[in-house]
């Protein structure tokens, strides 16, 4: 009789992503993910068939983290949504944060969106990669462009303004900034770019 798997799933998959973030889909490889994990390669193979597999479950699993954190931290009452926005590109700075049960990145270039990543990586070649991705993007993209409705519901953004236009503009200054951070410029410049981008979201008119 075999013995049943004893590890902990998630806690796998949140150190594969940690791998995967690192070194890149192409750079990882089986002996890499068994390092990170724990897990022998006969283990991985059998609970995962194989490193695409341990890919495409890490990235369900952090879909999951992002349906959670933005929308926690972008929902809420009308009055004080624009400062959510705000503060919401300011973590951006730092990136997406791992699991809390990894290790934080060594380097904001690891810090970077894993969805994104992995789409700029592998998705025009994977079309489960790019489903994941698109999935990952459309989530945070609807809950961004529901606080921007919130802001305006309150006054504090132009009401004429398309919520998905500022939505898909705030989170192309988000992945840029990831690319900058990886760069290796500064939180500072990071910060300053966050800032620029909040300052030309459209206010109201006032006649």
């Amino acid at each position: 009789m075999a013995r049943p798997r004893s590890f902990d799933r998630d806690h796998v998959l949140h150190a594969a992503e940690r791998q995967f973030r690192a070194s890149g889909y192409n750079g990882t490889s089986v002996d890499d993910i068994s390092a990170a994990t724990g897990l022998g390669r006969g283990s991985l193979y059998g609970a995962f068939d194989g490193k695409h597999g341990v890919l495409l479950e890490a990235m369900a699993g952090y879909f999951g983290r992002l349906a959670q954190g933005p929308r926690k931290m972008l929902d809420g009452p009308d009055e004080g949504a624009l400062e959510r926005l705000h503060a919401y590109l300011l973590r951006a700075v730092h990136g997406v944060p791992l699991a809390p049960d990894v290790a934080p990145a060594s380097d904001r270039a690891g810090a970077a969106c894993f969805a994104a990543k992995m789409a700029l990586e592998v998705g025009a070649s994977d079309p489960e990669v790019k489903r994941l991705a698109n999935d990952c993007f459309s989530v945070v993209r609807a809950a961004v462009a529901e606080c921007v409705r919130a802001a305006q519901r309150n006054g504090d953004l132009d009401p004429d303004a398309d919520p998905d236009d500022l939505a898909y503009l705030l989170l192309t200054v988000i992945r840029g900034s990831d690319v900058v951070g990886a760069y290796g410029h500064s939180p500072d410049r990071l910060t300053s770019i966050a800032e620029s981008a909040f300052a030309l979201l459209p206010r109201p008119r006032h006649t």
